[in-house]
């Protein structure tokens, strides 16, 4: 896989806001995606230093609309801690 095709997009969300504090960032990834390539794509992209990545799968949640049942698709999140004193700078301007 390529670099773009591993990292969707970055979530911003209140709580991970909260967790950037602390030096961890929250992506979207590919289904696809091991912990080492997400690793190395952060690197890659971003140009700083991951130490650690946790990676959870996210199922898709139960949606009814009048008489039919569905389901949202299901995708993969990583939270990726990066050394201290370093900083990506996409998320600075939320």
């Amino acid at each position: 896989m390529k670099k773009g095709e591993i990292i969707l997009h970055p979530i911003i969300t209140e709580k991970s806001t909260e967790i950037q504090e602390s030096g961890r960032y929250c992506f979207k990834v590919n289904k696809r995606a091991n912990k080492k390539e997400v690793m190395k794509a952060v690197k890659d992209i971003f140009g700083v230093d991951p130490v650690s990545c946790n990676i959870m799968n996210i199922k898709g949640k139960r949606k009814r609309e009048r008489y039919k049942i569905g389901y949202t698709s299901s995708w993969k999140k990583a939270i990726v801690k990066i050394k201290k004193g370093e900083k990506i700078e996409i998320f600075e301007g939320v």
